[in-house]
């Protein structure tokens, strides 16, 4: 570890950790016994714990952010150079690196042209869904309100995010939830059979999929639906990319009945799967599209929603109507240090081809796992989109039995002890919490890529046999 820091300088940090600080997705009874693991430094793309130990860090910051990796100079200077300059301003204003941000980051978005600020993923959504409430009102008498969601997709935590979520076990013990979020079937090919679809592959499956979405359209009514709300690769689902001829399919339901199309690229965006934005793999033309994590890989606070003009004109008039504009504030959607972290950012990764590099490892990173998929029978579906891909386990591949989230626990476990910390599926989906997840940094080497498989390949060794 750089900083040379010894177990024995951070006591006084784990006890305070343990006695004060509340973990995001924790059970804390085990750290009355245990020490907390706390993340000292990074540097590229590996960690250090308090222990000083090493780990390369195979899912970008533990939830797919830290996108350019850990440590960027550049970025922390122009964050400190801005937060001097000016720090904050309310968002009814604009400042100089938010107009920046903006114009950049709509040069990558070709048919959109608004950037609304926000300051976390599930904030932007909620953002989009009032968007869509207000306007079922300024325009449908208030009639075409509802908002689909997919089965297995996630779109944030907060009640109205959670109501849009199609991850059950997410949901649990938060309802009720608000009114108007319908769910549509998942487009999981491997589990095409689990939704009474049989053995349909390829181009059928994604036809089928798309039309079950339109099925439910219909069934609600296309008077009442004003958006879909999908992710372009459903994320902590499973990592789900979508069959062929999905997306194009699903564009067409939603022109037919004037549904508005909007995307979430929280995990997805600004290279994750080897382009800008997910959604650009499949010629779709969305109307709303939402992004944070890697828009600034962590290193500043940003969220933004991004919307065509003509969504945008729909709050414009002329009328002496005090509620006839969007109404709404972010608080630290005003804070400049996000869109100065996200230019550099987005700087970074044009200057060093972050685009082709995610590309080039992430086939590096499918073909090692197809390798291990031949290895280990437990192994039954790979997938996924450049630096982001999953490996499904199952006990059995004829049947395809999901094997247990223990087990797979276990695997996480075994890598991290290792020093190799990968991700899995927990905690979300009823019996299908059984995907290994990974993500590394876009800077990703063929010498990380194989480091990570080879622990997955030990891990899987040991805990299956």
């Amino acid at each position: 570890m750089d900083g040379g820091m010894k177990d024995n300088d951070l006591s006084g940090i784990v006890s305070a950790d343990r006695a004060h600080v509340w973990h995001h997705l924790t059970q804390h009874k085990p750290l009355e016994t245990t020490d907390p693991k706390i993340i000292v430094e990074g540097k590229g793309m590996r960690v250090w714990d308090q222990t000083g130990r090493e780990h390369l860090d195979a899912v970008s910051g533990a939830v797919w952010t830290v996108n350019v990796g850990y440590g960027r100079e550049r970025i922390a200077n122009a964050v400190r150079d801005q937060l001097l300059q000016l720090n904050y301003f309310a968002g009814s204003m604009g400042s100089i690196p938010g107009a920046r941000f903006a114009e950049r980051l709509i040069d990558k978005m070709p048919g959109l042209s608004r950037v609304y600020y926000a300051n976390s993923g599930s904030e932007a959504n909620e953002k989009a869904f009032k968007m869509v409430r207000q306007i079922a009102h300024k325009r449908f008498g208030g009639k075409k309100h509802k908002i689909l969601y997919r089965d297995r997709d996630y779109h944030g935590t907060t009640l109205g995010a959670l109501s849009a979520g199609g991850q059950q076990e997410r949901n649990a013990q938060y309802g009720p939830f608000a009114p108007g979020f319908i769910e549509v079937p998942h487009c999981l090919e491997y589990r095409a059979a689990d939704q009474g679809w049989g053995d349909l592959s390829g181009e059928a499956y994604g036809q089928r999929a798309a039309d079950a979405i339109e099925e439910v359209i219909l069934r609600e009514g296309p008077e009442t639906v004003g958006a879909l709300c999908l992710e372009p690769v459903t994320a902590g689902g499973g990592v789900i990319p979508p069959p062929p001829g999905y997306w194009e399919r699903v564009q067409e339901i939603c022109r037919k009945y004037e549904v508005l199309l909007h995307i979430d690229e929280v995990v997805c965006g600004v290279g994750r799967t080897g382009t800008w934005f997910g959604y650009q793999h499949y010629g779709v033309k969305p109307d709303m599209v939402t992004m944070a994590k890697g828009v600034a890989s962590g290193y500043a606070a940003i969220a933004c929603l991004v919307t065509t003009e003509e969504v945008f004109d729909m709050f414009k008039s002329d009328a002496d109507d005090p509620l006839d504009y969007f109404r709404d504030i972010s608080t630290f959607g005003g804070c400049t240090a996000g869109p100065a972290a996200a230019l550099e950012n987005m700087a970074i990764i044009e200057e060093e081809d972050l685009l082709g590099n995610c590309q080039a490892m992430g086939a590096r990173l499918m073909e090692n796992l197809h390798g291990l998929m031949e290895k280990h029978r437990v192994i039954g579906d790979v997938r996924g989109a450049g630096l982001f891909c999953g490996a499904e386990l199952v006990a059995d591949r004829a049947s395809k039995e999901p094997v247990s989230e223990a087990l797979v626990r276990a695997v996480t476990g075994d890598c991290m002890a290792q020093g190799v910390i990968i991700g899995a599926t927990n905690r979300s989906v009823p019996g299908y919490n059984n995907t290994l997840c990974f993500a590394p940094a876009l800077i990703a080497t063929p010498d990380d890529i194989d480091q990570i498989t080879d622990a997955v390949d030990g891990a899987l060794s040991r805990v299956f046999g």
